[in-house]
């Protein structure tokens, strides 16, 4: 990686999330969220619920796009680590201080894959699915028959306290990093500037920071 310095352990505040990745985060946040509730809660007809899903695979199909063509830190080649990074990476996780991790860090990371892998098997089933409010059916229940639906709708169900899950273990894991490792992870991806070390990308620089708690 290209970096306007090469010494590893200078600090710099950096311009990190793109407006893109930026808006493809809370985007999806808020369509997840209403999709889950609604899902979960009503009202039994299920319009807005699909609507919701359907803006779910439209941001999932942008990821999958910048993630193969969008800037640092968005690709998906910028956040694949091995079993030594993950590995050295955990057993410094509880030192209590910042990471400067330019990016995705390797825990970070399979959040991610975890997250868009199953929101993708989400949606895809319930394009098949049937939520028995006879009015809503997936635009795939028709041509797919009853057994594939009735497959389809167990799994969307099965899903929904995965979900539930990896969106709790997200937040946990940014409260962790705010209390115990004093660094905020929510500004950065709200105007996309972030302090971290070694080196990156040519012009991404903005200024050098001196002060290891910024």
């Amino acid at each position: 990686m290209a970096g306007e310095s090469r010494n590893p352990h200078e600090l710099h505040k950096v311009r990190l999330w793109d407006p893109g990745l930026r808006l493809f985060h809370w985007a999806l946040a808020i369509c997840v969220t209403a999709a889950w509730l609604l899902g979960e809660f009503g009202p039994g007809i299920m319009t807005l619920h699909f609507y919701f899903g359907y803006a779910v695979i439209g941001l999932l199909a942008f990821r999958l796009i910048w993630g193969l063509f969008g800037p640092w830190p968005a690709r998906f080649r910028d956040f694949l680590y091995g079993a030594g990074t993950v590995s050295r990476y955990l057993r410094g996780a509880r030192a209590r201080k910042p990471s400067y991790w330019p990016g995705h860090n390797p825990i970070g990371a399979l959040s991610v894959f975890a997250v868009l892998g199953a929101l993708a098997l989400q949606v895809y089933t319930g394009l098949y699915s049937n939520p028995d409010d006879f009015i809503n059916y997936g635009p795939l229940y028709d041509p797919a028959g009853a057994g594939a639906s009735t497959w389809a709708t167990g799994v969307h169900r099965a899903m929904a306290p995965v979900i539930l899950a990896l969106i709790l273990l997200h937040i946990g894991a940014i409260v962790f990093y705010k209390v115990w490792k004093r660094e905020n992870l929510v500004t950065p991806m709200i105007t996309g500037l972030k302090v971290v070390e070694g080196p990156v990308p040519a012009g991404r620089v903005i200024e050098k920071v001196t002060d290891r708690a910024a």
